[in-house]
């Protein structure tokens, strides 16, 4: 994770001070950063990453396609109860709970113009497995004409999967990207994502490439980047998939564990929503 640790750097030496809707930033536009799965699952180790109650169940929740937050709470994860909360998406709200359109809807249930629904994934999968060199292994969350369904529009908006010499790999562009709080999280969901889709296609997990738009630590995150900055990275966890998870759709809390992860602790910083 040395190249997390450096883009934290860059922009602290670097960046651009700016105003956004929720406080001051310090950013740079543009940079990415790849992860061979060969070396290691990608847990940040210069904190604690909240892998079991954030990452895997968050992920799994993406995969059934909730939009109940209730539904991620009985997962064990309340990483969007702020949002199901915030004054500017209660109006909207169809219910006590409801997040809307967010990541897994678009994901698995995509509306048509002529009201049918795509499952993205499961087609992407099944490309993969039928059609490994299609240039079209593409799922996007960035559905225009439902933003202001969601309760959060997409950080993280599509990804693309590509496939050489028996290993998978896997791209995704984030357009708004919390450097401190938000990317380890993403790093982890999108390297747990391509090992589970890496697993039910029978390949090999290659490269997680992450593409980086507006990247920024918030000013109130200075002092707790600084701490982080001042850690040696530890050796790299390994994920374990329960080998007889053959679909997509069968993956449980259960059947996913991160062995031997090793951190510093954990780093307390002020919450932007």
């Amino acid at each position: 994770m040395r190249q997390y640790l450096d883009a934290l750097r860059q922009i602290i030496e670097t960046g651009v001070d700016r105003e956004g809707r929720n406080g001051f930033t310090r950013a740079l536009f543009g940079m990415q950063m790849r992860y061979n799965m060969e070396d290691g699952f990608p847990a940040v180790t210069t904190k604690k990453l909240a892998f079991n109650t954030g990452v895997k169940a968050e992920l799994l929740g993406f995969l059934r396609g909730y939009s109940d937050v209730k539904d991620f709470q009985k997962l064990g994860c309340h990483v969007w109860d702020a949002n199901a909360e915030a004054d500017y998406w209660k109006p909207k709200a169809a219910f006590e709970g409801d997040l809307g359109r967010i990541y897994g809807v678009q994901w698995r249930s995509w509306k048509t113009p002529d009201n049918r629904t795509i499952d993205q994934l499961s087609e992407v999968i099944e490309q993969i497995k039928t059609n490994p060199s299609n240039r079209r292994l593409v799922v996007t969350a960035w559905n225009v004409s439902e933003l202001d369904q969601m309760a959060l529009e997409p950080c993280h908006m599509f990804f693309q999967f590509f496939v050489a010499e028996g290993k998978l790999s896997l791209q995704m562009y984030q357009r708004s990207c919390d450097m401190f709080l938000g990317v380890p999280f993403n790093i982890a969901s999108y390297a747990l994502l391509l090992q589970m889709v890496a697993q039910v296609t029978n390949l090999k997990p290659g490269e997680f490439i992450h593409t980086l738009g507006d990247a920024h630590i918030y000013h109130l995150h200075f002092e707790a980047v600084e701490k982080q900055l001042e850690r040696n990275p530890l050796q790299l966890p390994e994920l374990y998939l329960n080998p007889s998870v053959a679909s997509i759709d069968d993956f449980k809390m259960q059947d996913i564990k991160l062995l031997n992860y090793k951190h510093h602790g954990a780093i307390k910083a002020p919450m932007v929503v």
